[in-house]
Protein backbone atom coordinates (compact mmCIF):
# COMPACT_ATOMS: atom_id res chain seq x y z
CA UNK A 1 0.00 0.00 0.00
CA UNK A 2 1.88 2.85 -1.13
CA UNK A 3 1.88 6.55 0.73
CA UNK A 4 -1.15 7.91 -1.02
CA UNK A 5 -3.66 5.17 -0.24
CA UNK A 6 -2.76 5.43 3.70
CA UNK A 7 -3.47 9.79 3.33
CA UNK A 8 -6.84 8.78 1.49
CA UNK A 9 -7.64 6.30 3.85
CA UNK A 10 -6.54 8.73 6.72
CA UNK A 11 -8.52 11.04 5.41
CA UNK A 12 -11.68 9.45 4.77
CA UNK A 13 -11.61 7.79 8.77
CA UNK A 14 -11.51 11.51 9.96
CA UNK A 15 -14.52 12.54 7.69
CA UNK A 16 -16.24 9.71 9.01
CA UNK A 17 -15.41 10.39 12.38
CA UNK A 18 -16.83 13.97 12.36
CA UNK A 19 -19.34 12.67 9.90
CA UNK A 20 -20.48 9.88 13.00
CA UNK A 21 -19.94 12.71 15.85
CA UNK A 22 -22.43 14.96 13.98
CA UNK A 23 -24.67 12.53 13.08
CA UNK A 24 -24.69 11.17 16.78
CA UNK A 25 -25.07 14.97 18.25
CA UNK A 26 -28.27 15.78 16.19
CA UNK A 27 -29.58 12.17 17.29
CA UNK A 28 -28.57 13.04 21.38
CA UNK A 29 -29.25 16.44 21.20
CA UNK A 30 -32.73 16.96 20.67
CA UNK A 31 -33.49 13.21 23.13
CA UNK A 32 -31.92 15.62 25.50
CA UNK A 33 -33.82 18.96 24.69
CA UNK A 34 -36.89 16.44 24.69
CA UNK A 35 -36.06 15.34 28.18
CA UNK A 36 -36.31 19.18 29.90
CA UNK A 37 -39.06 19.64 28.47
CA UNK A 38 -40.65 16.65 29.77
CA UNK A 39 -39.06 16.89 33.26
CA UNK A 40 -41.01 20.57 33.25
CA UNK A 41 -43.89 19.40 32.48
CA UNK A 42 -43.42 16.53 35.36
CA UNK A 43 -42.66 19.73 37.73
CA UNK A 44 -38.96 18.44 38.02
CA UNK A 45 -37.31 21.70 37.23
CA UNK A 46 -33.96 21.26 39.11
CA UNK A 47 -33.41 17.96 37.16
CA UNK A 48 -34.08 20.09 34.36
CA UNK A 49 -32.36 23.08 35.21
CA UNK A 50 -28.87 20.11 35.05
CA UNK A 51 -30.26 18.65 31.89
CA UNK A 52 -29.92 22.53 30.25
CA UNK A 53 -26.92 23.45 32.38
CA UNK A 54 -24.79 20.02 31.00
CA UNK A 55 -26.32 20.60 27.65
CA UNK A 56 -25.05 24.08 27.40
CA UNK A 57 -21.52 23.25 29.26
CA UNK A 58 -20.58 21.12 26.30
CA UNK A 59 -21.82 23.75 23.85
CA UNK A 60 -22.42 27.50 24.97
CA UNK A 61 -24.02 28.08 21.57
CA UNK A 62 -26.70 26.10 22.23
CA UNK A 63 -29.42 28.59 22.19
CA UNK A 64 -32.20 26.44 22.51
CA UNK A 65 -30.80 24.51 25.70
CA UNK A 66 -30.64 28.42 27.07
CA UNK A 67 -34.26 29.41 26.44
CA UNK A 68 -35.46 25.75 28.28
CA UNK A 69 -32.87 27.18 31.12
CA UNK A 70 -34.65 30.03 30.93
CA UNK A 71 -38.15 28.21 31.44
CA UNK A 72 -37.01 26.24 34.18
CA UNK A 73 -35.69 29.00 36.23
CA UNK A 74 -39.13 30.42 35.90
CA UNK A 75 -41.13 27.57 36.91
CA UNK A 76 -38.44 27.41 39.81
CA UNK A 77 -39.26 30.87 41.00
CA UNK A 78 -35.77 31.93 39.55
CA UNK A 79 -37.02 35.00 37.97
CA UNK A 80 -33.80 36.63 37.96
CA UNK A 81 -31.65 33.77 35.98
CA UNK A 82 -34.23 33.05 33.41
CA UNK A 83 -33.86 36.22 32.36
CA UNK A 84 -30.12 36.32 31.80
CA UNK A 85 -30.70 32.86 29.99
CA UNK A 86 -33.38 35.05 27.92
CA UNK A 87 -31.04 37.98 27.04
CA UNK A 88 -28.15 35.23 25.89
CA UNK A 89 -31.14 34.09 23.54
CA UNK A 90 -32.46 37.57 22.64
CA UNK A 91 -28.74 38.36 21.00
CA UNK A 92 -27.57 35.65 19.85
CA UNK A 93 -30.97 33.45 18.24
CA UNK A 94 -31.88 32.87 14.79
CA UNK A 95 -34.90 31.46 15.49
CA UNK A 96 -35.76 30.55 12.16
CA UNK A 97 -32.82 27.90 12.39
CA UNK A 98 -32.98 26.88 15.61
CA UNK A 99 -36.74 26.06 16.01
CA UNK A 100 -36.97 27.93 19.31
CA UNK A 101 -41.01 29.33 19.56
CA UNK A 102 -39.81 32.88 19.07
CA UNK A 103 -43.52 33.72 20.22
CA UNK A 104 -43.46 32.40 23.34
CA UNK A 105 -40.27 33.41 23.68
CA UNK A 106 -40.86 37.01 23.32
CA UNK A 107 -43.98 37.13 25.44
CA UNK A 108 -41.90 35.48 28.78
CA UNK A 109 -39.12 37.74 27.76
CA UNK A 110 -41.14 41.19 27.48
CA UNK A 111 -43.09 40.09 30.83
CA UNK A 112 -39.67 39.51 32.94
CA UNK A 113 -38.37 42.58 31.24
CA UNK A 114 -41.29 44.67 32.71
CA UNK A 115 -41.04 43.28 35.62
CA UNK A 116 -37.38 44.47 36.60
CA UNK A 117 -38.12 48.14 35.20
CA UNK A 118 -36.61 47.28 31.23
CA UNK A 119 -38.35 49.29 29.98
CA UNK A 120 -36.94 49.67 26.98
CA UNK A 121 -36.32 46.27 26.16
CA UNK A 122 -39.58 45.56 27.37
CA UNK A 123 -41.05 47.79 24.73
CA UNK A 124 -38.80 46.15 22.19
CA UNK A 125 -39.97 42.88 22.83
CA UNK A 126 -44.05 44.10 23.05
CA UNK A 127 -43.59 45.42 19.43
CA UNK A 128 -41.73 42.66 17.76
CA UNK A 129 -45.39 40.73 19.20
CA UNK A 130 -47.78 43.30 17.16
CA UNK A 131 -46.09 41.91 14.21
CA UNK A 132 -46.03 38.29 15.29
CA UNK A 133 -49.30 38.51 16.48
CA UNK A 134 -51.45 41.36 14.57
CA UNK A 135 -54.30 40.86 16.18
CA UNK A 136 -53.71 40.15 19.78
CA UNK A 137 -54.58 43.87 21.53
CA UNK A 138 -52.86 43.08 24.53
CA UNK A 139 -49.56 43.38 23.08
CA UNK A 140 -50.36 46.96 21.63
CA UNK A 141 -52.28 47.86 24.66
CA UNK A 142 -48.70 46.77 26.74
CA UNK A 143 -46.52 48.99 24.37
CA UNK A 144 -48.82 51.42 24.63
CA UNK A 145 -48.39 51.74 28.60
CA UNK A 146 -44.89 51.65 27.96
CA UNK A 147 -45.11 54.81 25.54
CA UNK A 148 -47.29 56.47 27.83
CA UNK A 149 -44.86 55.71 30.79
CA UNK A 150 -42.09 57.28 28.59
CA UNK A 151 -44.18 60.46 28.37
CA UNK A 152 -44.31 59.93 24.69
CA UNK A 153 -48.45 60.49 24.67
CA UNK A 154 -48.71 60.51 20.92
CA UNK A 155 -46.99 56.81 20.37
CA UNK A 156 -48.89 55.67 23.58
CA UNK A 157 -52.45 57.21 22.24
CA UNK A 158 -51.63 55.76 18.61
CA UNK A 159 -50.69 52.11 19.76
CA UNK A 160 -54.29 52.04 22.59
CA UNK A 161 -56.17 52.89 19.22
CA UNK A 162 -54.46 49.61 17.32
CA UNK A 163 -55.50 48.03 20.46
CA UNK A 164 -59.29 49.08 20.18
CA UNK A 165 -59.08 48.24 16.41
CA UNK A 166 -57.65 44.77 17.28
CA UNK A 167 -60.52 43.67 19.80
CA UNK A 168 -63.22 46.63 19.84
CA UNK A 169 -64.21 45.23 23.49
CA UNK A 170 -61.24 45.78 24.66
CA UNK A 171 -62.33 47.39 28.01
CA UNK A 172 -58.52 48.69 29.28
CA UNK A 173 -57.15 50.18 26.07
CA UNK A 174 -61.01 52.44 26.68
CA UNK A 175 -59.88 53.22 30.38
CA UNK A 176 -56.42 54.41 29.22
CA UNK A 177 -57.91 56.25 26.53
CA UNK A 178 -59.71 57.76 29.13
CA UNK A 179 -57.33 58.94 31.36
CA UNK A 180 -54.75 60.28 28.69
CA UNK A 181 -58.29 62.84 28.15
CA UNK A 182 -58.30 63.84 30.94
CA UNK A 183 -55.40 64.63 31.75
CA UNK A 184 -55.40 66.95 28.62
CA UNK A 185 -58.53 68.29 30.61
CA UNK A 186 -61.30 67.12 27.96
CA UNK A 187 -63.49 65.67 30.92
CA UNK A 188 -66.40 65.15 28.39
CA UNK A 189 -64.78 62.93 26.31
CA UNK A 190 -62.72 61.11 28.82
CA UNK A 191 -65.72 60.50 31.14
CA UNK A 192 -67.27 59.16 27.63
CA UNK A 193 -64.25 56.89 27.70
CA UNK A 194 -64.08 55.86 30.91
CA UNK A 195 -68.33 54.69 30.33
CA UNK A 196 -67.65 52.69 27.53
CA UNK A 197 -64.69 50.91 29.05
CA UNK A 198 -67.29 50.27 32.49
CA UNK A 199 -70.11 49.04 29.75
CA UNK A 200 -67.16 46.62 28.39
CA UNK A 201 -66.12 45.43 31.58
CA UNK A 202 -68.35 46.50 34.48
CA UNK A 203 -66.02 44.22 37.04
CA UNK A 204 -62.72 46.04 36.78
CA UNK A 205 -63.19 47.99 39.67
CA UNK A 206 -60.29 49.81 38.61
CA UNK A 207 -62.15 51.58 35.91
CA UNK A 208 -63.99 53.37 38.66
CA UNK A 209 -61.25 54.78 40.14
CA UNK A 210 -60.57 57.00 36.97
CA UNK A 211 -64.38 57.30 36.96
CA UNK A 212 -64.42 58.86 40.48
CA UNK A 213 -61.20 61.21 39.20
CA UNK A 214 -62.70 62.51 36.32
CA UNK A 215 -66.15 63.23 38.49
CA UNK A 216 -64.54 65.02 41.31
CA UNK A 217 -62.60 67.51 39.00
CA UNK A 218 -66.09 67.87 37.10
CA UNK A 219 -66.88 68.98 40.68
CA UNK A 220 -69.59 66.43 40.80
CA UNK A 221 -68.70 65.17 44.55
CA UNK A 222 -71.40 62.94 45.20
CA UNK A 223 -71.01 60.70 42.02
CA UNK A 224 -67.33 60.93 42.79
CA UNK A 225 -67.69 59.75 46.12
CA UNK A 226 -69.76 56.49 44.68
CA UNK A 227 -67.41 56.00 41.66
CA UNK A 228 -64.27 55.64 44.42
CA UNK A 229 -66.66 53.00 46.83
CA UNK A 230 -66.91 50.54 43.45
CA UNK A 231 -63.26 51.07 43.40
CA UNK A 232 -62.56 50.16 46.93
CA UNK A 233 -63.09 46.63 45.92
CA UNK A 234 -59.89 46.67 43.85
CA UNK A 235 -57.25 45.84 46.59
CA UNK A 236 -54.49 47.87 44.23
CA UNK A 237 -56.74 51.14 44.54
CA UNK A 238 -58.46 50.91 47.96
CA UNK A 239 -56.15 53.20 49.23
CA UNK A 240 -56.13 56.04 47.08
CA UNK A 241 -59.53 55.77 46.85
CA UNK A 242 -60.29 56.45 50.10
CA UNK A 243 -57.47 59.66 49.88
CA UNK A 244 -59.93 60.66 47.14
CA UNK A 245 -62.79 59.87 48.80
CA UNK A 246 -61.21 62.20 51.49
CA UNK A 247 -60.44 64.80 49.26
CA UNK A 248 -64.26 64.96 48.01
CA UNK A 249 -65.47 65.18 51.58
CA UNK A 250 -63.17 68.45 52.09
CA UNK A 251 -64.26 70.16 48.83
CA UNK A 252 -68.05 69.80 50.41
CA UNK A 253 -67.02 71.14 53.57
CA UNK A 254 -67.66 68.14 55.39
CA UNK A 255 -64.52 67.79 57.52
CA UNK A 256 -66.38 64.92 60.03
CA UNK A 257 -66.34 62.49 56.65
CA UNK A 258 -63.44 63.67 55.60
CA UNK A 259 -61.55 62.48 58.66
CA UNK A 260 -63.26 59.13 58.78
CA UNK A 261 -61.68 58.00 55.05
CA UNK A 262 -58.30 59.69 56.26
CA UNK A 263 -58.29 57.84 58.99
CA UNK A 264 -59.20 54.15 57.07
CA UNK A 265 -56.48 55.14 54.49
CA UNK A 266 -53.76 55.43 57.11
CA UNK A 267 -55.02 52.11 58.49
CA UNK A 268 -55.14 50.67 54.94
CA UNK A 269 -51.71 51.24 54.62
CA UNK A 270 -49.37 48.03 54.09
CA UNK A 271 -45.87 50.65 53.75
CA UNK A 272 -45.65 53.23 56.48
CA UNK A 273 -43.24 55.13 53.57
CA UNK A 274 -45.58 55.16 50.99
CA UNK A 275 -46.27 58.47 49.03
CA UNK A 276 -49.95 57.18 49.68
CA UNK A 277 -49.71 56.81 53.27
CA UNK A 278 -47.73 60.30 53.57
CA UNK A 279 -50.50 61.81 52.12
CA UNK A 280 -53.01 60.02 54.16
CA UNK A 281 -51.79 61.29 57.40
CA UNK A 282 -50.99 64.97 55.74
CA UNK A 283 -54.80 65.36 54.86
CA UNK A 284 -55.81 63.54 57.96
CA UNK A 285 -53.62 66.48 60.51
CA UNK A 286 -54.90 69.21 57.71
CA UNK A 287 -58.32 67.98 59.21
CA UNK A 288 -57.94 67.88 62.54
CA UNK A 289 -56.44 71.33 62.38
CA UNK A 290 -59.82 72.58 60.99
CA UNK A 291 -60.85 70.88 63.79
CA UNK A 292 -58.96 72.85 66.37
CA UNK A 293 -57.62 69.26 67.53
CA UNK A 294 -54.26 70.26 67.14
CA UNK A 295 -53.14 67.66 69.31
CA UNK A 296 -53.81 64.85 66.72
CA UNK A 297 -52.46 66.96 64.59
CA UNK A 298 -48.98 66.59 65.52
CA UNK A 299 -49.28 63.33 66.18
CA UNK A 300 -49.80 63.02 62.06
CA UNK A 301 -47.16 65.34 61.34
CA UNK A 302 -44.57 63.39 63.73
CA UNK A 303 -45.03 60.07 62.14
CA UNK A 304 -45.20 61.62 58.78
CA UNK A 305 -41.28 63.25 59.74
CA UNK A 306 -39.89 59.83 60.93
CA UNK A 307 -40.70 58.89 57.32
CA UNK A 308 -39.58 62.07 55.51
CA UNK A 309 -38.72 65.02 57.26
CA UNK A 310 -38.94 67.45 53.90
CA UNK A 311 -42.47 66.26 53.42
CA UNK A 312 -43.85 69.38 51.94
CA UNK A 313 -44.72 71.48 55.04
CA UNK A 314 -44.62 69.27 57.88
CA UNK A 315 -41.86 70.58 59.12
CA UNK A 316 -42.80 74.14 59.24
CA UNK A 317 -46.26 72.97 60.96
CA UNK A 318 -44.45 71.60 63.76
CA UNK A 319 -42.39 74.35 64.69
CA UNK A 320 -45.72 76.72 64.22
CA UNK A 321 -46.71 74.50 66.45
CA UNK A 322 -43.65 73.94 69.21
CA UNK A 323 -45.65 76.83 71.33
CA UNK A 324 -48.47 74.16 72.56
CA UNK A 325 -45.83 72.15 74.57
CA UNK A 326 -45.21 75.27 76.61
CA UNK A 327 -47.85 77.72 76.28
CA UNK A 328 -50.82 77.11 77.92
CA UNK A 329 -52.59 79.77 76.72
CA UNK A 330 -51.87 79.39 73.23
CA UNK A 331 -52.64 75.81 72.87
CA UNK A 332 -55.94 76.93 74.83
CA UNK A 333 -56.52 79.73 71.82
CA UNK A 334 -55.71 77.33 69.16
CA UNK A 335 -57.65 74.47 70.73
CA UNK A 336 -60.60 75.75 72.44
CA UNK A 337 -64.08 74.67 71.00
CA UNK A 338 -66.34 77.35 69.53
CA UNK A 339 -68.22 78.89 72.92
CA UNK A 340 -64.85 79.16 75.08
CA UNK A 341 -63.42 80.25 71.95
CA UNK A 342 -65.39 83.57 71.72
CA UNK A 343 -65.04 83.81 75.78
CA UNK A 344 -61.24 83.99 75.24
CA UNK A 345 -61.46 86.25 72.56
CA UNK A 346 -63.47 88.35 74.67
CA UNK A 347 -61.27 88.25 77.86
CA UNK A 348 -58.27 89.37 75.24
CA UNK A 349 -60.47 92.75 74.01
CA UNK A 350 -61.37 93.48 77.62
CA UNK A 351 -58.09 93.00 79.79
CA UNK A 352 -55.45 93.19 76.64
CA UNK A 353 -57.06 95.53 74.57
CA UNK A 354 -59.07 97.37 76.25
CA UNK A 355 -62.42 97.82 74.41
CA UNK A 356 -65.51 96.50 76.02
CA UNK A 357 -67.52 93.68 73.62
CA UNK A 358 -71.12 94.63 71.90
CA UNK A 359 -71.26 91.88 69.55
CA UNK A 360 -69.08 88.57 69.33
CA UNK A 361 -69.93 86.09 66.23
CA UNK A 362 -67.52 82.97 65.71
CA UNK A 363 -66.50 82.95 61.71
CA UNK A 364 -64.94 80.04 59.99
CA UNK A 365 -61.35 81.09 60.89
CA UNK A 366 -61.59 82.77 64.51
CA UNK A 367 -64.32 85.20 66.09
CA UNK A 368 -64.89 88.89 64.57
CA UNK A 369 -66.26 91.58 67.77
CA UNK A 370 -67.61 94.35 67.34
CA UNK A 371 -66.49 96.44 70.79
CA UNK A 372 -66.33 99.80 72.28
CA UNK A 373 -62.59 101.35 72.61
CA UNK A 374 -62.79 101.54 76.50
CA UNK A 375 -59.55 104.13 76.47
CA UNK A 376 -61.44 106.90 74.50
CA UNK A 377 -62.48 109.10 77.67
CA UNK A 378 -65.26 110.66 75.73
CA UNK A 379 -66.63 106.74 74.55
CA UNK A 380 -70.13 107.60 76.76
CA UNK A 381 -70.18 111.19 74.96
CA UNK A 382 -72.76 111.42 71.95
CA UNK A 383 -71.75 108.81 70.03
CA UNK A 384 -69.54 105.77 70.84
CA UNK A 385 -67.00 105.01 68.49
CA UNK A 386 -66.71 101.45 67.71
CA UNK A 387 -63.61 99.17 66.79
CA UNK A 388 -63.72 96.08 64.78
CA UNK A 389 -61.69 93.28 66.70
CA UNK A 390 -60.91 90.40 64.40
CA UNK A 391 -59.15 87.09 66.18
CA UNK A 392 -57.53 84.63 63.12
CA UNK A 393 -56.34 80.79 64.50
CA UNK A 394 -55.39 79.43 61.09
CA UNK A 395 -52.15 78.46 60.21
CA UNK A 396 -51.19 80.48 57.20
CA UNK A 397 -49.90 83.88 56.92
CA UNK A 398 -52.63 86.76 56.72
CA UNK A 399 -52.38 88.05 53.32
CA UNK A 400 -53.33 91.63 51.77
CA UNK A 401 -56.57 90.69 50.28
CA UNK A 402 -57.76 89.95 53.73
CA UNK A 403 -57.01 93.03 55.28
CA UNK A 404 -58.34 95.29 52.30
CA UNK A 405 -61.93 93.19 53.01
CA UNK A 406 -61.06 94.76 56.84
CA UNK A 407 -60.73 98.32 55.33
CA UNK A 408 -64.05 98.09 53.25
CA UNK A 409 -66.50 97.01 56.31
CA UNK A 410 -64.54 99.57 58.82
CA UNK A 411 -65.30 102.16 56.28
CA UNK A 412 -68.71 100.78 55.43
CA UNK A 413 -69.57 100.53 59.07
CA UNK A 414 -67.85 103.89 59.97
CA UNK A 415 -65.37 101.94 62.54
CA UNK A 416 -62.73 103.99 63.99
CA UNK A 417 -60.34 100.94 63.16
CA UNK A 418 -59.48 97.54 63.31
CA UNK A 419 -57.58 95.17 64.97
CA UNK A 420 -56.42 92.19 63.62
CA UNK A 421 -55.08 89.09 65.84
CA UNK A 422 -53.62 86.08 64.33
CA UNK A 423 -51.70 83.23 66.29
CA UNK A 424 -49.73 83.06 62.81
CA UNK A 425 -47.91 86.41 60.82
CA UNK A 426 -48.77 88.43 57.87
CA UNK A 427 -47.38 88.60 54.56
CA UNK A 428 -44.97 91.64 54.18
CA UNK A 429 -47.47 92.74 51.68
CA UNK A 430 -50.16 93.05 54.24
CA UNK A 431 -47.55 94.72 56.58
CA UNK A 432 -47.10 97.36 53.74
CA UNK A 433 -50.82 97.53 53.39
CA UNK A 434 -51.72 98.43 56.64
CA UNK A 435 -48.89 101.08 57.65
CA UNK A 436 -51.23 103.85 56.05
CA UNK A 437 -54.33 102.10 56.55
CA UNK A 438 -56.91 102.51 60.00
CA UNK A 439 -55.34 99.06 60.90
CA UNK A 440 -53.47 97.64 63.94
CA UNK A 441 -51.74 94.17 63.62
CA UNK A 442 -51.48 92.01 66.60
CA UNK A 443 -49.12 88.75 65.28
CA UNK A 444 -48.26 85.66 67.01
CA UNK A 445 -45.85 86.77 69.30
CA UNK A 446 -47.97 90.56 70.73
CA UNK A 447 -51.09 87.65 70.89
CA UNK A 448 -49.10 85.59 73.81
CA UNK A 449 -49.12 88.86 75.65
CA UNK A 450 -52.28 89.78 75.28
CA UNK A 451 -53.30 86.11 76.34
CA UNK A 452 -50.87 86.89 79.54
CA UNK A 453 -52.79 89.72 80.22
CA UNK A 454 -56.13 88.56 80.10
CA UNK A 455 -55.23 85.19 82.24
CA UNK A 456 -55.61 82.96 79.78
Amino acid sequence: MDTFQIILICVLGVGACFLAFFLIKSFVVPKKIESIQRLLKQGKTTAAIKTAKAIIASDSRDYKAHYYLGKAYLADNKPELALMEFKTVGQNAVFDTMNIPEKEFRKLSSELYARFNHDDEALQEYLLLTKLEPTNAENFYNAAVLFEKKNKTDQALGYYNMAIKANKRFGKAYAALGMILYRSKQYGEAKKAIDHALSLSPDMFSFYYYLGKILKDSKDYAGAVNAFEKALRDPEFRQRSLIERGSCYMAANNVEKAVDEFDRAVKTSKDEGSKETLYARYFLAGCYEMQRKIDLAIVQWKKIAEKNKNFRDVSAKLVEYKDLQDNDSMKEYLTASEQPFGELCKSVAIKGLQCSPKDVNITKYGCKIIAVDAKNENWRNVRQQLVLLVFYRESDPIEEAVLRSLVDEIKKQNYVKGIVCTSSDFTRSAISFAESRPLELVGKEKLQQLLSKADI
